[in-house]
C-alpha cells in the first residue's frame, strides 16, 4: 500500500544561525515556504528580500559579510537535486555542504587574514570558482570564475576557500596597480602564508607572467623569499648548533674553472649547503639540469652538497639541521676532497 503524505517539512530552528538567515528559494519550499509566501514575505518593504537570484536573506536591513560569503556560495553550489538542499555532512549536522562552489580573489585573501586586502564589506564583489562546465552567470555581487579542475579548498570560518597561491593568482588577474600587486605578494611570503615557488606556478598557470607590473612584482617576491630562506638558514646553524660555515662564498679549483656559489660551505669537512629557490617557470628544466651539473661536479671533487628548499626550512627546520649535521659527521669516512678556492660573492 503506498501512501501520498507529504513530508513534513523541518523546522528552521534546526538550522544554525547565519543558515537561518540566508536560504536558498529550494531550499525554503522544502521547510514548507510556498512560491506565494515567499513572493509575499519579499515585497518592498517586508521582512525578507532577495539577495542574488533564488538567493534569500532572511531579515531587511544590509547583509553582514558572512551573509554575503554564505549567499554567493549558495547561488553558485550545485543542489544535489533540483529543490533539494545540499545536506549537513555527520560532522557539522549543522553546516551545509557547498557543492562546486570556492571562494576565491580578495575575498578569499581577507578570509585568510591578509592586511593589505579591504575588509570583507567593503569588497564590491566576491568572486567564486565552479567547474568550466556549470551553466551559470555572474549576478549581484558575484562573479563567477570558470575553471577546467577546482582547487582543493581549505575550511576558514567553515567556508570552502581557495589556497593562497591561487587565490593571489585570481586576486592579481584583476589588478593592474603595480604596488598592490606588490604588497599582496610581498605579505602571501612575509607573512608565511605560501613559498614564491607556488605563488610563480599559480602565475604562470593563469598567464600572468606576461604582464611587466606582475613580472616585477614576482622579481621583488623572488627576492623577498630568498633572504626570508637565508635568514632561516642562518638561525638554523645558530639554534641547532652546527659549525659556524663560510656564508655565500664562491667555489673554484686552483687556477681553474669557475664550480659555482653556494649558501654555506664547511671547508674542513667539504660540506656545501645550497638553498634550492628555483621558481617554476618556463626555464625550470634548464635551471634543474645547470644545478644537476653543478651538483655532479662537486660530488667527483668530494664535496658533499646538501639542498634544501625554503618551505623545508619553513616546517621542519630541526630535521634539516639533522640532514647537515649527518652530512658534516659522515666527511670523516669519506675520501679526502679536492682541494677548492673559496671567495666571497
Amino acid at each position: 500500500m503506498t501512501h501520498n503524505t507529504p513530508v513534513s517539512p523541518r523546522p528552521l530552528r534546526h538550522l544554525s544561525e547565519v543558515h537561518r538567515r540566508v536560504l536558498t528559494a529550494a531550499q525554503l519550499r522544502s521547510h514548507g515556504v510556498t512560491s506565494a509566501e515567499l513572493n509575499e514575505q519579499c515585497r518592498p518593504g517586508g521582512p525578507w528580500q532577495l539577495l542574488l537570484p533564488n538567493v534569500v536573506l532572511l531579515h531587511p536591513g544590509p547583509p553582514t559579510s558572512e551573509e554575503r560569503l554564505h549567499g554567493a556560495l549558495l547561488y553558485a553550489a550545485r543542489e544535489s537535486a533540483p529543490g533539494v538542499p545540499s545536506q549537513p555532512t555527520a560532522e557539522d549536522p549543522h553546516r551545509p555542504v557547498y557543492a562546486e562552489a570556492v571562494i576565491t580573489g580578495l575575498a578569499a585573501l581577507t578570509l585568510h587574514g591578509f592586511s593589505s586586502t579591504p575588509p570583507l564589506l567593503s569588497l564590491d564583489r566576491v568572486d567564486i570558482l565552479v567547474p568550466r562546465l556549470r551553466r551559470l552567470r555572474s549576478a549581484g555581487y558575484v562573479r563567477i570564475l570558470r575553471t577546467p579542475a577546482l582547487p582543493t579548498p581549505r575550511a576558514v570560518t567553515g567556508l570552502p576557500v581557495a589556497p593562497v597561491p591561487r587565490a593571489l593568482a585570481d586576486a592579481v588577474a584583476e589588478l593592474t596597480d603595480a604596488g598592490a600587486v606588490r604588497r599582496l605578494l610581498t605579505e602571501a611570503v612575509r607573512g608565511g602564508h605560501c613559498e614564491p615557488a607556488s605563488v610563480v606556478r599559480e602565475l604562470t598557470v593563469a598567464k600572468l607572467l606576461n604582464r611587466p607590473h606582475v613580472v616585477d612584482a614576482v622579481d621583488s617576491l623572488l627576492a623577498e623569499g630568498r633572504a626570508i630562506a637565508e635568514d632561516r638558514l642562518y638561525r638554523m646553524v645558530r639554534e641547532y648548533g652546527l659549525p659556524d660555515p663560510v656564508w655565500n662564498v664562491d667555489l673554484r679549483l686552483p687556477g681553474g674553472p669557475h664550480l659555482g656559489g653556494v649558501d654555506a660551505y664547511w671547508p674542513e669537512q667539504a660540506v656545501a649547503v645550497e638553498l634550492d629557490t628555483r621558481a617554476p617557470r618556463q626555464d625550470e628544466d634548464a635551471l634543474w639540469s645547470e644545478y644537476a651539473r653543478k651538483r655532479e661536479h662537486l660530488e667527483r671533487l668530494g664535496i658533499t652538497v646538501v639542498y634544501i628548499t625554503p618551505k623545508k626550512l619553513r616546517q621542519s627546520l630541526e630535521q634539516q639541521a639533522a640532514v647537515v649535521r649527518t652530512a658534516l659527521m659522515a666527511s670523516g669516512d669519506r675520501d679526502p676532497a679536492a682541494y677548492v678556492v673559496v671567495l666571497p660573492r
